[in-house]
């Protein structure tokens, strides 16, 4: 691989195309070309390519790309070809939508815990997990080798239970919670604020008429 700063839309692209061989795969189809990638999730060809061209050479000029072989190397290099045992916790209306999507499992990523503060919610079973106390969250989370962590709680919490799952070993945060975070240096975060992404569709439908 060469040793150059990968772009994180390339990433995110890596991960699109993957989506799409799977389906390709799954029709029967044995090849494929830039073109009909680039056609099938809407960039060009020449943006395929390029992407690829950070990890190596695939494919065969004037054959094209192996479906199989191509879906692997792209599943590799994003570190799916394992399965990544994962952790929730909150367990609201938006953590109990996080729980129940089937795409996580089918990406590799496995709930093996989740954690909630509601005594209500302690103990019932959710997708075959049941809902444990924060209070064991540390011990848990360990116990699984747990390397990532969903965080699906208000606010004024999520700064308190990320600082637990960081103790815990977890590596890498997903946080759902509106609040900006402080974590280690060597720690993966990515937040997913909601309520922004809208205000980024409503900016761009909006337009310059808007101010």
């Amino acid at each position: 691989m060469k040793t150059l700063k990968i772009p994180e839309a390339t990433i995110i692209r890596l991960s699109v195309y993957s989506r799409h061989l799977t389906d390709v795969d799954r029709k029967g189809i044995i090849t494929t070309s830039s073109g009909e990638i680039a056609d099938g999730v809407g960039v060009s060809p020449a943006q395929v390519r390029k992407d690829l061209a950070y990890f190596g050479e695939f494919g065969t000029r004037g054959v094209g790309y192996n479906v199989k072989d191509l879906r692997q190397h792209i599943m590799r290099i994003l570190g799916l070809s394992v399965d990544w045992s994962v952790t929730l916790v909150g367990v609201g209306n938006l953590g109990l939508a996080l729980s129940t999507y089937k795409g996580f499992r089918d990406r590799g990523f496995i709930i093996t815990s989740i954690f909630d503060a509601d005594p209500k919610k302690v103990g019932t079973v959710v997708e075959g997990v049941e809902v444990l106390p924060i209070d064991q969250l540390e011990t848990v989370v360990r116990q699984n080798r747990t390397q990532i962590g969903i965080v699906a709680v208000p606010s004024d919490f999520a700064q308190e239970i990320v600082d637990q799952l960081i103790c815990a070993g977890v590596s890498a945060i997903l946080n759902f919670a509106p609040v900006v975070l402080n974590v280690p240096p060597e720690i993966e975060l990515r937040n997913v604020d909601l309520a922004v992404n809208l205000e980024v569709l409503t900016f761009n439908v909006c337009g310059q008429r808007c101010y």
